[in-house]
């Protein structure tokens, strides 16, 4: 079963080489690819030293930062060209640990998706201050609320698909780019009847580099949330 791991970078140079390591350590039977969009910092230029370094290791450049939600589309894209029949996301700075990824892919046998969750018995957070586990926790409250979702962690990015999932759904005709595209995936997959399962993790927030939610990716999100609930699934033209 080939498999694939997303990762999307934007100045991620510090946490990459660990992200690779801690993968290599695992020794799964996986490709990884990196989408970078044009890190100031130089993370594409780490990024190709370790694809050199590891033959599993790919990389995809873009002319600048074009959101998360493109960079996703962008690696579905050529994750599905290449064959793969199971395709992983995650973050780059170890918030996602690669420790998890056989759970994931043990539990794809049994579900279409399968999500890395914070909000179901055993997950969590650590090195979170109050007011972000409160902010995260409500605003997954409230989509769940609004969209009657079942899912509980609707904008985690840990996460694993079937190659027929990402197929049906179309990523590419998502509206939402950012954070809130990740919500808007799991409400198509629930509309379509995807079968949605969570195992849970523990998010340790990352300890280099800075943060790539900001208080407009938040406003974003409920207005995702808004939309979807007055409009439903409208597609982009």
């Amino acid at each position: 079963m080939r498999t694939t791991v997303i990762v999307p970078t934007y100045n991620e140079r510090e946490n990459l080489p660990h992200l690779i390591a801690e993968l290599d350590k695992l020794s799964l039977d996986v490709d990884v690819l990196i989408v970078d969009d044009n890190s100031p910092d130089g993370t594409g230029a780490v990024a190709e030293a370790l694809a050199r370094r590891h033959e599993w290791v790919h990389v995809l450049h873009r002319p600048g930062k074009l959101g998360l939600g493109t960079a996703y589309v962008a690696g579905f894209r050529l994750a599905l060209a290449d064959g793969a029949e199971r395709i992983l996301t995650m973050d780059a700075d170890l918030s996602h640990h690669p420790r998890y990824i056989p759970r994931l892919l043990e539990a794809s046998r049994e579900y279409d998706v399968v999500i890395g969750s914070r909000y179901v018995q055993g997950g969590g957070t650590r090195h979170w201050p109050w007011y972000r586990v409160l902010l995260s926790w409500g605003a997954n409250t409230f989509a769940r609320a609004m969209l009657g979702l079942r899912t509980h962690d609707c904008t985690a990015g840990f996460r694993c698909y079937r190659r027929e999932v990402l197929q049906a759904i179309e990523p590419h005709t998502i509206r939402s780019n950012g954070y809130s595209f990740l919500l808007e995936v799991v409400y198509r997959c629930e509309r379509q009847g995807w079968r949605i399962g969570e195992v849970p993790i523990i998010f340790a927030d990352r300890r280099r580099g800075a943060s790539k939610i900001s208080k407009q990716e938040i406003y974003r999100a409920m207005c995702t949330v808004w939309r979807l609930r007055l409009c439903g699934d409208v597609t982009r033209q």
